[in-house]
């Protein structure tokens, strides 16, 4: 875990909100001059705490209107090869979230799609015919009520 100061969490928080801010608007908001602001910035980045600065979309803008989660269980098999399962995964687009699980199922994905009939030509085409998954069960996200990227910095 990374020292992190007030100034960093402040810095943090600002950047969570809007990553396109200049170093000049960031120091501003944060209370310190630009060199030091910027300095803080390329720290947090080579100690890994800032991962990537992203552009968020709306999913449904761009036609994304399904949203399912899928819960995952590998028969006993297939949890010799999680390594395969998890590279299988990670070449499919429309899952934007893949974790491993403690309990009644081994995986959770949030999976992405046009609409239920895209989910289902997915789940066909691409999900079940991955080796070793036992059984899939799918939920259908009906309404979002919160989504958000920010971590609570304190």
């Amino acid at each position: 875990m990374t020292d992190l100061d007030a100034i960093d969490r402040k810095i943090l928080r600002v950047l969570q909100a809007d990553a396109s801010l200049s170093t000049s608007d960031i120091a501003e908001r944060v209370g310190i001059s630009q060199s030091p602001c910027w300095r803080r910035i390329q720290r947090l980045k080579d100690e890994g705490v800032i991962r990537a600065q992203v552009v968020l979309l709306d999913r449904k803008k761009i036609g994304l209107n399904a949203q399912v989660f899928a819960q995952v269980k590998l028969n006993a098999h297939g949890r010799q090869h999680l390594e395969e399962f998890s590279e299988a995964i990670r070449r499919f687009p429309e899952v934007l979230e893949c974790y491993v699980l403690m309990g009644t199922v081994d995986f959770l994905l949030r999976i992405v799609t046009a609409d239920i009939e895209a989910y289902e030509r997915f789940f066909f085409e691409k999900l079940s015919r991955v080796a070793g998954i036992q059984e899939v069960n799918s939920i259908v996200a009906l309404s979002e009520i919160k989504a958000t990227t920010a971590l609570p910095v304190a």
